[in-house]
């Protein structure tokens, strides 16, 4: 999948852990995610639907 375009952007409840956070692009069919440490590294992709599903989840941790 072609990333080049892709705007990252990093997750609210995270950008206070001095920089190292996970960040996300939105893309038309899905959710890309990745280690802001690491961008060149692996990339998760979840469906949109998925990814509201996760997010849930971890809001409820």
């Amino acid at each position: 999948m072609d990333l080049s375009n892709a705007v990252w952007r990093k997750a609210r409840g995270t950008t206070e852990n001095g920089g190292n956070c996970v960040e996300v692009a939105s893309l038309p069919e899905t959710v890309a995610i990745r280690d802001s440490k690491n961008p060149n590294g692996p990339k998760l992709f979840l469906s949109h639907n998925d990814f509201r599903h996760l997010t849930q989840i971890l809001k409820n941790l």
